[in-house]
């Protein structure tokens, strides 16, 4: 058991890696709280997997685990489930958000959440260098979002989110998509079950060497942002009772 899990997927991350684990690590042994650091595989065919490995033999905290290539979603439950933080941390690997605002989203800054998400569209938060396509597709993907999901968010996308231990046992065992649009049916269940959602103003950094496709993975998103929609009605989210 530790205070904060850091979840990181990786799909052929080989470049990524290692510019960002540097930075964490001298984040991590800044804190006065104990962290691990789960860099999950997801089926890589690059060196992602040697890289991680020279982390994880110099540095005690971070640990490596290697599932079969399902998506981000997949490799995000993974991770999750896997740790043994009482906050749980989605960081993306390229670190548009300075990994240092992590604690942003943690005790005494904030606290009494199940689900905090980093917003860049909260009050307070910043866009850097994002392209006026990008923003405008993104903000029509969060109103169809708001539509036929998650009400109320302003930013589901973000790729920095922080879950209470408890919440992240009971949410990501009924996840069930694999893919990107993996954030909104995590949100969807949350609501769903009235869990408490709060946004994180963060500042955001736009990186042109994106993995996100805006026309393929829009599509895809919208086709299980429908799923989650009829998964809803199904009664597919419902927690059990304790």
């Amino acid at each position: 058991m530790c205070f904060l899990s850091i979840v990181i997927p990786a799909y052929n991350e080989e470049k990524r890696l290692p510019v960002s684990l540097p930075q964490i690590i001298q984040f991590v042994r800044q804190q006065p709280y104990t962290v691990e650091v789960i860099v999950v595989n997801d089926g890589s065919r690059d060196r992602t997997v040697e890289v991680a490995k020279t982390f994880e033999k110099e540095v005690d905290f971070i640990h490596l685990l290697s599932v079969e290539h399902g998506g981000k979603g997949h490799a995000v439950k993974a991770g999750m489930l896997q740790a043994k933080g009482e906050y749980r941390f989605l960081c993306d690997c390229d670190l548009s958000m300075p990994i240092v605002e992590v604690n942003k989203f943690l005790p005494p800054s904030l606290s009494g959440y199940d689900i905090a998400i980093g917003s860049r569209e909260a009050p307070g938060s910043r866009r850097y260098n994002e392209p006026y396509f990008r923003h405008l597709t993104g903000r029509v993907f969060n109103t169809l979002v708001r539509f036929l999901a998650v009400k109320g968010l302003q930013d589901t996308q973000a790729g920095f989110k922080c879950i209470h231990g408890k919440a992240a046992e009971q949410l990501f065992r009924l996840q069930t998509i694999k893919g990107w649009g993996f954030d909104v049916e995590l949100l969807m269940i949350a609501q769903h079950n009235q869990q408490r959602i709060v946004e994180v103003p963060i500042n955001w950094y736009f990186n042109r060497d994106s993995r996100v496709n805006v026309l393929r993975d829009t599509y895809r998103m919208v086709n299980e942002v429908w799923r989650v929609h009829q998964n809803v009605r199904r009664g597919l989210y419902d927690l059990p009772r304790e």
